[in-house]
């Protein structure tokens, strides 16, 4: 192992239709689908990072609402020899979302090594399996556990 820490942040966006906001995305020669949110840049923190994301990413300014989760294990990631360490925040967007949409995973336009798009899931249908990172997985359930503990958004 290298050493590197490769500090990522996400957010968990639930819209009025009580759907969660899932990227799915094609990269590294992979497919993978996970929340919104990436990597943190050198003198940035947490909510400065997931703020600029979304704003990359969904061309949409964000409010942080709360934290919901960091990882507390270890977490090799899928691209590199780093061990990742990522944080997850519950978000509503102040500004509408900006991107491709569907309906269906991994809608990509044909031909495309590097691609994005969005989908809304309603909440009682994602299933952790929809995720492609374990990590994602563990943050879901923490947010499905505490959603069914009075979580209001």
């Amino acid at each position: 192992m290298n050493g590197h820490f490769n500090i990522r942040v996400y957010g968990i966006l639930i819209n009025e239709h009580q759907e969660v906001l899932i990227s799915d995305e094609r990269e590294y020669g992979m497919e993978f689908s996970k929340f919104p949110g990436g990597g943190l840049e050198y003198g940035e923190g947490l909510l400065d990072g997931l703020i600029r994301e979304f704003n990359e990413e969904c061309g949409a300014d964000i409010t942080v609402l709360r934290h919901i989760h960091t990882t507390d294990v270890f977490v090799k990631s899928a691209f590199n020899d780093s061990q990742v360490l990522a944080v997850y925040y519950l978000v509503k967007n102040k500004t509408p979302l900006q991107g491709r949409f569907g309906r269906k995973a991994f809608d990509f336009e044909a031909g495309r090594a590097i691609d994005q798009s969005f989908r809304w899931i309603p909440i009682g249908h994602l299933d952790e399996s929809d995720l492609t990172f374990e990590m994602d997985r563990r943050a879901w359930r923490v947010f499905m556990s505490e959603k069914s503990h009075g979580l209001h958004f």
